[in-house]
């Protein structure tokens, strides 16, 4: 097992096209016929769009009356990702990933964040629908938190899912350095699975065994999908092993916190479905299979153990790249088989299809592309414009918007929209149907997208790419919900 590699622009560019491919093979399986152009009033479209998102998500969340009280303190400390080796990192809690911060939906949660780090920093609450001052862009929610200083987050989620949290400041480098951790936020009813499992996938720059890349925001990364490393972990673990009965029924977890690399996960061997995406259920649980996970995207998958796999092991594996890599071992105990758990996998309660969503007319055209200049000497535009100097996009609570992401550059975005969860529409002007809400798109290169929202928490918000050295140069802008 080679646990260091070269990554050379070749091996860049052949990640690229296998991607680009893959899409094309994946693509039609989604795609269903676009919709002839409409004769409706587009006022009228809007309008009956906006009426089949009621009662999707939740306006507000009723406060269960329990309060989750939490301490993260954000410093150096050291992890031993090869053994014995121990690499310098920042964690919260002395811990990569840090601690899983678990509550009920209906939970109000306080987290107290102390600064001990030689730089400011915040915590931006991925895919969580918080109140706009709790969301953590510095400069926009709140101010930096210095070193020495504290800050206290509350609020009361208002979705059950898988969700993650990390600094929204200098983010390229924090989150790089291990500052990251879960939040989970349970049902009312727990679907009685054998095991809840999480699986953290990140990948680590490394100059030696004990030593980080800091170089951070490089040339190189900017002007290609970021920063890729040469170490790949699970649970900041290489290829740690997992250990299940024959006969059980898994919740499996996975949350992608790398900077800048897509996975492609696979179980082979093994019936597995994907029941969430970023935190969200779905419509209904659909085969895993051509999965893309980029930076920030969370999946949960339904995984099935079969009852005559006693003494066998299966392998979660990453597809993405010249060979297949192996993430996690799944080993299966040689212990008598347990009844496989029989209930209906967890599914969106009410899902708008959206049929005439391409009907509707396109409200704003988001210009992605890069330049010279900046910072960095590269700069990665919105509108042409590098943050902070591009313009808000206003919007109104409560009513639906078709938006348009055009890719007019060769390199991979994974679009993040903070406070607000979407649908993917179309892809290159052709209706799709994932029956997912997202919080996280990925563009392929020179790739158009449509997504169709109802935003109902009102502030400023946060939209950029969520490789982070692409962010770093600029590529973010806000939506201001009103």
């Amino acid at each position: 097992m080679h646990l260091f590699s070269s990554f050379k622009q070749s091996h860049r560019l052949l990640l690229t096209v296998v991607v680009v491919l893959l899409c094309l093979l994946i693509g039609p399986v989604l795609a269903v016929e676009s919709p002839a152009l409409s004769t409706q009033n587009p006022d009228t479209v809007i309008k009956q769009l906006t009426s089949e998102f009621q009662h999707a998500l939740p306006v507000e969340i009723k406060a269960n009356g329990e309060v989750k009280r939490f301490e993260l303190v954000a410093k150096p400390t050291v992890a031993g990702l090869i053994p014995p080796y121990q690499l310098p990192i920042w964690a919260y809690n002395d811990q990569t990933p840090g601690p899983v911060l678990r509550v009920n939906l209906g939970d109000t949660v306080e987290v107290l964040l102390k600064n001990e780090l030689p730089q400011a920093t915040t915590i931006h609450w991925h895919g969580v629908r918080v109140p706009n001052a709790m969301d953590g862009v510095p400069g926009v929610t709140q101010a930096p938190i210095a070193p020495g200083d504290s800050f206290l987050y509350r609020f009361i989620p208002k979705d059950a899912g898988t969700f993650w949290f990390h600094p929204h400041q200098r983010s390229a480098e924090q989150i790089e350095r291990g500052l990251y951790g879960v939040l989970i936020v349970d049902e009312p009813q727990k679907p009685a699975y054998s095991q809840d499992l999480l699986l953290v996938l990140d990948d680590w720059l490394l100059e030696s065994k004990n030593a980080l890349n800091e170089n951070f925001v490089s040339r190189h990364d900017l002007s290609h999908d970021g920063r890729w490393g040469n170490l790949l972990t699970v649970n900041s673990k290489v290829q740690p092993e997992l250990t299940v009965r024959a006969g059980e029924r898994i919740r499996l977890r996975l949350i992608n916190v790398a900077n800048g690399r897509v996975f492609a996960p696979q179980l082979p061997g093994l019936s597995a479905n994907l029941i969430a995406v970023d935190g969200l259920p779905g419509q209904r649980a659909v085969p895993l299979q051509g999965l893309f996970l980029a930076p920030g995207n969370r999946v949960d998958l339904d995984v099935v153990i079969p009852s005559n796999a006693g003494g066998q092991t299966f392998n979660l594996v990453n597809t993405l790249g010249r060979k297949q890599q192996t993430l996690t071992a799944i080993t299966v105990a040689t212990e008598s088989a347990v009844t496989t758990p029989r209930f209906a996998a967890p599914k969106a309660q009410q899902f708008p299809n959206w049929n005439q969503a391409l009907n509707a007319p396109i409200n704003h055209e988001f210009m992605l592309d890069a330049s010279s200049g900046g910072q960095y000497g590269i700069q990665w535009t919105i509108d042409d414009l590098a943050w902070p100097h591009n313009k808000s996009l206003s919007l109104k609570a409560g009513r639906f918007y078709r938006l348009r992401f055009n890719n007019r550059s060769p390199r991979l975005h994974p679009m993040h929209l903070h406070g607000q969860f979407f649908q993917l529409l179309a892809r290159n002007g052709q209706a799709v149907q994932e029956g997912f809400w997202r919080d996280t798109i990925l563009l392929q290169a020179r790739e158009t997208i449509d997504i169709g929202l109802v935003p109902q928490d009102r502030g400023r918000w946060a939209n950029h790419c969520h490789i982070l050295e692409h962010a770093a140069a600029g590529m973010m802008t806000m939506i201001e919900v009103k």
